[in-house]
């Protein structure tokens, strides 16, 4: 599985999203495969599930109104477009803007960025609020129209036009486009016949990086010019201009996961332009793909110990009469069972390592979807594989072999570029990064390492520096981190607040990932910002 994704989870049995852009071509098949996802997952990044309603109707909305709210050609600069707002159900208005391919040469080809917008429910807006969800490739028309309720406060939206966009690259703003179904199916799910491969070994490490070096000429031969400037700061450059356009002074932001690193970076550039900003499930701008990888590893195995733990105060637990230690040394055995003996699921996938970790930290976002591994690990145990492929179709926006959006897709070529990356593999300083992660991470940490190959061979550099934040003369900036959050740590909402002249932490004690919409004081506190620019005295140190 890998390194996890970011976005906000609101719950397994809400469903996945569901509009695809493009199709792509199928994966060529190589002289022996090792399972992509392997590497690709272990690439870059992070995001978690986006626990959203069924998206279809609102994708044929998209489609059947283009017209009503296709871009006006007719403006002077980008910031002074006049969106054409349209009615797009349940009291949202959609529209699309243009905005430069490549902000350093804005004269230009353009691509297209969706908006969706709530207008502020009592009628008399004090502005506008932009809410970015995660990913890197979740899209925000989705999360606005079908999560807004349970994310954000009543009174916040009385007062506040709600606002989000699908970033560029994601969704039905300009997309990243890679593969066919089928190759995504091959790249994701695929056991490949170099499984035999040690890991780690030359031949291992040279195979991983000629599939994914194919996997980026996939992206750019479907893509075309747009796979290299997908990157956050440009994205950072159309928020301000999103800004503008909507008429607003400074930006008041709430952005979850990787949603926060943007919300970081446009307060470290635009420090006069920042409103009331809340960054919650904190991600760490001076985080190496290293750092993250190690970070999460940590993470999601202390999340797992923590769901057994849980486990162990409840009837039919299947650890009952184990300690926690002897519990997860179990779990290990599963996943050395599924390694050893893929397990073929009812529509003929086979259930190995990779979709079996990602099975695993699907429910450990939330502490409330806990009760899907009980199920994962008894069907596992029994060699069944139903549930296992529920979670990671869930996890990567898949419904009946048809893959509803290109998260997947835009989630890789965006870490892509967002991680700097030397000019050559240093084998040996991976090798001794895994041997780490399965130190630090006794269960799960011998699988996440070599993520380094993925990008290896993208078709273009990474462009972030990954340099600390300070946002130097800005109005307070929120900073909200969980203490069981696996996904993003605690440790960097702590470093993020510390970054930020003004900086501002709100702490909740508990599990999970994100925790506005939530938990009463984390929600009372972050409202109260929001309606009148006040912050604590002091961290709350909210409590579960």
């Amino acid at each position: 599985m890998g390194e996890a994704r970011t976005d906000t989870n609101s719950g397994v049995e809400s469903g996945a999203k569901a509009r695809r852009r493009g199709t792509g071509r199928s994966a060529g098949s190589s002289r022996r495969r090792i399972g992509l996802a392997a590497v690709a997952l272990a690439a870059v990044g992070a995001l978690t599930l986006s626990g959203c309603a069924p998206l279809i109707e609102l994708a044929r909305d998209f489609a059947s109104r283009a017209t009503d709210r296709a871009p006006s050609a007719n403006f002077e600069r980008f910031d002074a477009q006049t969106p054409r707002w349209s009615d797009c159900g349940d009291g949202m208005e959609c529209a699309e803007v243009f905005a430069p391919l490549d902000w350093n040469e804005p004269e230009g080809e353009r691509i297209t960025l969706a908006l969706i917008r709530q207008p502020a429910l009592s009628g008399s807006s004090q502005g506008s609020l932009f809410v970015n969800p995660g990913g890197p490739g979740a899209s925000g028309v989705d999360y606005a129209r079908y999560a807004v309720d349970g994310g954000i406060g009543e009174s916040v939206q009385q007062n506040f036009d709600i606002v989000s966009w699908d970033p560029r690259g994601t969704g039905a703003s300009s997309p990243v486009t890679c593969l066919d179904a089928q190759g995504m199916d091959e790249f994701l799910f695929s056991l490949g016949e170099g499984q035999d491969l040690e890991r780690g070994s030359a031949e291992w490490i040279a195979l991983a990086a000629e599939e994914s070096a194919a996997f980026g000429e996939a992206c750019l031969e479907a893509t075309g010019p747009l796979l290299g400037h997908v990157d956050t700061m440009s994205t950072v450059k159309d928020l301000d201009m999103l800004r503008a356009i909507v008429g607003d002074e400074k930006l008041n932001y709430l952005g979850y996961s990787y949603g926060t690193y943007i919300g970081a970076r446009y307060a470290d550039a635009y420090p006069d332009r920042v409103g009331r900003l809340v960054l919650d499930g904190a991600t760490d701008p001076t985080a190496s793909e290293a750092d993250v990888v190690r970070e999460q590893t940590l993470g999601f195995e202390a999340a797992l110990r923590a769901y057994v733990a849980d486990c162990l105060t409840r009837e039919n637990c299947m650890f009952a009469g184990k300690t926690v230690d002897e519990s997860m040394a179990q779990i290990g055995a599963l996943i050395d069972q599924v390694d050893q003996q893929p397990i073929e699921a009812s529509d003929g996938r086979m259930l190995g390592t990779d979709t079996m970790l990602t099975a695993i930290i699907t429910p450990l976002y939330s502490q409330v979807n806990w009760p899907y591994l009980d199920d994962l690990f008894a069907e596992v145990a029994n060699e069944e594989a139903e549930t296992a492929f529920i979670l990671a179709d869930f996890y990567y926006d898949r419904v009946d072999g048809v893959y509803q959006t290109n998260l997947m897709e835009a989630f890789l070529s965006i870490n892509c570029l967002d991680y700097p990356r030397g000019a050559e593999l240093d084998i040996e300083r991976m090798r001794a990064q895994a041997a780490e992660l399965d130190a630090i991470a006794p269960t799960i940490g011998r699988f996440q390492g070599y993520g380094d190959t993925f990008c290896a061979e993208w078709p273009f550099p990474g462009v972030e520096s990954r340099d600390a934040v300070r946002a130097a003369g800005s109005d307070p900036i929120m900073v909200v981190g969980t203490t069981g959050d696996p996904a993003t740590p605690y440790r960097w909402a702590v470093s993020l607040a510390d970054q930020l002249e003004s900086g501002v932490l709100v702490t909740y004690h508990g599990e999970g990932h994100t925790a506005y919409g939530e938990h009463p004081c984390v929600n009372a506190a972050v409202d109260e910002y929001f309606l009148t620019g006040a912050v604590p005295a002091s961290d709350p140190n909210c409590a579960a």
